[in-house]
Protein backbone atom coordinates (compact mmCIF):
# COMPACT_ATOMS: atom_id res chain seq x y z
CA UNK A 1 0.00 0.00 0.00
CA UNK A 2 1.61 3.60 -1.00
CA UNK A 3 3.24 5.47 1.66
CA UNK A 4 1.06 8.66 3.42
CA UNK A 5 2.20 11.68 4.99
CA UNK A 6 0.80 12.09 8.82
CA UNK A 7 -0.12 15.17 10.63
CA UNK A 8 3.19 15.39 12.18
CA UNK A 9 4.29 16.64 8.54
CA UNK A 10 6.25 20.13 8.73
CA UNK A 11 6.04 21.29 4.95
CA UNK A 12 9.93 21.23 4.81
CA UNK A 13 9.71 19.73 0.96
CA UNK A 14 12.80 17.40 2.15
CA UNK A 15 10.24 13.95 0.61
CA UNK A 16 9.13 16.26 -2.37
CA UNK A 17 12.62 16.40 -3.52
CA UNK A 18 13.60 12.79 -2.86
CA UNK A 19 10.87 10.72 -4.56
CA UNK A 20 11.99 9.21 -7.82
CA UNK A 21 8.27 9.39 -9.39
CA UNK A 22 7.62 12.78 -8.53
CA UNK A 23 4.25 11.69 -6.34
CA UNK A 24 4.77 14.23 -3.54
CA UNK A 25 3.59 17.65 -3.56
CA UNK A 26 2.67 20.31 -1.29
CA UNK A 27 -0.87 20.09 0.06
CA UNK A 28 -2.80 22.94 1.93
CA UNK A 29 -1.29 22.28 5.17
CA UNK A 30 1.09 19.60 4.49
CA UNK A 31 2.63 17.48 2.09
CA UNK A 32 0.63 14.82 -0.27
CA UNK A 33 1.24 11.56 -2.05
CA UNK A 34 -0.36 10.63 -5.11
CA UNK A 35 -0.99 7.07 -4.17
CA UNK A 36 -1.57 5.78 -7.71
CA UNK A 37 1.89 7.19 -8.13
CA UNK A 38 3.86 5.99 -5.02
CA UNK A 39 6.05 3.00 -5.78
CA UNK A 40 6.43 1.80 -1.94
CA UNK A 41 10.41 2.62 -2.33
CA UNK A 42 10.15 4.60 1.20
CA UNK A 43 13.07 7.01 -0.06
CA UNK A 44 10.69 9.80 1.48
CA UNK A 45 10.56 8.07 4.80
CA UNK A 46 14.39 8.31 4.93
CA UNK A 47 15.09 12.17 4.84
CA UNK A 48 12.08 13.06 6.66
CA UNK A 49 12.92 15.05 9.53
CA UNK A 50 10.00 13.96 11.76
CA UNK A 51 9.17 10.58 10.36
CA UNK A 52 5.71 11.98 8.93
CA UNK A 53 5.57 9.50 5.46
CA UNK A 54 4.55 6.19 6.88
CA UNK A 55 3.85 2.58 4.91
CA UNK A 56 -0.22 2.63 4.30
Amino acid sequence: MAYQITDACISCGACAEECPVSAISAGDDKYVIDPDACLECGACAGVCPVEAPQAG
